[in-house]
């Protein structure tokens, strides 16, 4: 609700501030340079970018001069609005402005280990602990027919052991959504399927089918049709995955670090969790 407050303010003081521009060039201010006082209280040239970099992008189109003059009327009344609630602020207020300063000072803190967590040098190292010093990935290609119990399992492999084909009995048999297909599932690689299913996929030999394998959809008498080594990707074609990953160890590393040199304690309070349902704890 603040954000539209804030952003519903700015729009209509856009809609009535004209400027005029003027041709001399002015000197370069500082983040401190105060371009107005509310009651004593400075707004200044940094609460004036930091504004600008919370706006929604349709206003960054505007002319600069209209821009510069919507942002300072915008904090001249929020400042205004802030100072008249000035002693009187109640409890949800106190604990939501408490929460908004943790969340703002925790990005900055997670904003400071991600500028950091990525070299040109630590790409290429995990590029290469991926995808070139280890063995090379397989992809499979594989069919299954999905059944309910282990005994209409056991029928399909007695069929097929009697040379029945794979895919016509997916066709006719299996309860799966590729059964219509023949039971195909197309090319996979690992971590694709379920535990059970992969860990037969690669027992298997090209061109042979399983035993009845169990997992949590149900039964399933699988062909493996055909295996490929997985062709490794280009630096580039990856480059997005591995920043991700050097962030996230980074910063894993970093909560770990200071997880451990901080003081944490948790009450042995019982606490029934939908208590946080009840707004009316913090008043409305």
């Amino acid at each position: 609700m603040l954000k539209h407050t804030k952003i519903g303010i700015f729009a209509v003081l856009l809609a009535t501030t004209s400027v005029a521009v003027a041709q001399d060039t002015p000197p370069k201010p500082e983040w401190g340079t105060v371009v107005a006082t509310v009651n004593g209280m400075d707004i200044t040239i940094g609460h004036m970018i930091i504004a600008r970099e919370t706006l929604p992008q349709q206003y960054l189109t505007l002319e600069d001069g209209v821009l510069f003059e919507g942002i300072l009327e915008n904090l001249i009344q929020q400042n205004i609005l802030a100072q008249s609630v000035k002693g009187n602020v109640s409890l949800r207020d106190q604990t939501a402005m408490d929460n908004q300063t943790r969340s703002y000072m925790a990005g900055s803190a997670v904003d400071a280990v991600l500028s950091t967590a990525v070299t040109q040098e630590k790409l290429e190292a995990l590029f290469n602990e991926t995808y070139i010093g280890g063995e090379p990935e397989m992809e499979f290609n594989a069919a299954h027919i999905l059944l309910e119990k282990k005994e209409e399992a056991d029928l399909v492999v007695q069929l097929l052991d009697a040379g029945s084909d794979f895919a016509e009995l997916a066709r006719e048999k299996s309860t799966g959504p590729s059964g219509p297909n023949g039971g195909n599932l197309g090319w996979f690689s690992k971590g694709a399927m379920v535990p059970a299913f992969e860990e037969a996929v690669i027992a298997l030999e090209d061109g042979t089918y399983s035993a009845p394998v169990e997992s949590e959809f149900g039964w399933h008498v699988i062909h493996r049709i055909e295996s490929r080594v997985q062709d490794a990707p280009t630096f580039e074609d990856v480059r997005d995955e591995l920043e991700a990953e050097l962030q996230q160890r980074a910063l894993a590393k970093a909560v770990e670090a200071l997880e451990g040199n901080a003081e944490i304690t948790r009450t042995e309070v019982v606490i029934d969790p939908t208590v946080l349902q009840d707004p009316e704890i913090v008043g409305k």
